[in-house]
């Protein structure tokens, strides 16, 4: 059995809550290097998830000069997704990013590029495409099942859930606040079901409203004011070339009781995943709603394995090494969320809609 060296950089709370546990269940994975700028904080990933004889480091370089690594896992806040990723992929790496793909469009446009000119496979860690019931819906709409979808909203919205721990509320490090950290989940879905990676225009707004409340209520505590450099809501639209437009809402801090979620409307039918998959359209003259119970063994790829979204994802993308095909979150996709998320803070910022060529 072939087995995939793997080394990870930054081994915070993504590698141990997401990463770190979803590959230790990859039988053809093997976690042989750990890099962290804090330095006991690699060693205990290594102690607990580390193949015999891994080795610890402070500097990603001194992690990619191993020959024996075939893949990168980069972990590390937004700031540096881009400056490692193309280190690895220079390096003879193939790299799995997390979300973001980058800080910035150019960044990621940057990624793009470097993952052309070496022939390494690039992805970015966008778990909801893993999802059962997201890869049935898909696989409706290639069936024409929804028809011509022209309006979508992606949704991500939590009345108080802003992350109080690592560089959330950095701005430098992270670039922003909700709309780059769980808008740019919803917004993938979105724009991977519609198929529609052509944006012509953007338009957006932040909102610094609730971030300056002392003592707020908050699922993981309450946030330092002073610290918050990010905005706590944001809000987007876009227009495609094809004329569909999409909305985007998102907020770590916003006074809504209870959100609807995303959905897609098309000619034929629309969608939602309040409560399961929900499918809704019109037959017989009469209105429908089926709400479909999607058993994640039946997800096509590796069908019958009762896999989590962070299982299935990491064992997809591992697959994709060993068998060379492409993996499930393609770079030129996931460059035109970054794109778009920029363009929601340039817009919000100058005031005007912000084109693509």
């Amino acid at each position: 059995m072939r087995t995939v060296k793997i080394g990870i950089i930054g081994c915070g709370m993504i590698a141990n809550g997401k990463h770190l546990p979803s590959l230790a269940k990859v039988e053809q994975a093997e976690v042989v290097a750990f890099c962290d700028l804090i330095e006991e904080r690699a060693r205990e990933a290594s102690e607990k998830y580390g193949a015999p004889g891994a080795r610890v480091f402070t500097d990603y370089k001194q992690l990619l000069a191993m020959e024996e690594i075939e893949v990168i896992h980069v972990l590390t806040p937004n700031i540096s997704h881009a400056e490692i990723s193309i280190a690895a992929l220079e390096a003879g790496k193939h790299v799995m990013c997390e979300k973001p793909m980058a800080k910035t469009g150019a960044e990621a446009k940057a990624m793009y590029d470097a993952h052309v000119r070496t022939g390494k496979k690039l992805t970015v860690g966008y778990q909801n495409r893993s999802k059962a019931q997201s890869q049935l819906l898909k696989k409706m709409i290639e069936n024409d099942e929804l028809g011509d979808i022209y309006y979508a909203k992606a949704v991500a919205t939590r009345r108080r859930g802003v992350p109080t721990w690592g560089v959330f509320l950095d701005k430098e490090k992270q670039g922003g606040g909700p709309m780059i950290d769980i808008g740019t989940h919803s917004l993938d879905l979105i724009l991977w079901l519609m198929n529609n990676y052509e944006p012509e225009s953007v338009v957006g707004s932040v909102f610094h409203k609730l971030k300056y409340t002392e003592n707020a209520a908050n699922e993981w505590g309450s946030w330092n004011p002073k610290e918050f450099e990010v905005e706590d809501s944001a809000f987007g639209y876009v227009k495609f070339k094809n004329g569909a437009v999409v909305s985007i809402e998102t907020s770590w801090a916003l006074n809504v009781a209870k959100t609807e979620g995303s959905y897609l409307c098309g000619t034929k039918g629309g969608a939602d995943f309040n409560g399961g998959l929900r499918i809704n359209g019109e037959r017989d003259g009469s209105l429908f709603l089926n709400v479909i119970d999607v058993d994640p063994k039946a997800r096509e790829r590796f069908k019958g394995e009762n896999l989590t979204d962070f299982e299935y994802e990491a064992k997809q993308w591992i697959d994709c090494i060993v068998n060379d095909t492409e993996p499930l979150v393609k770079p030129e996709e996931a460059m035109v969320v970054s794109a778009i998320l920029e363009a929601v803070y340039i817009s919000a910022e100058t005031g005007k809609p912000v084109y693509f060529d």
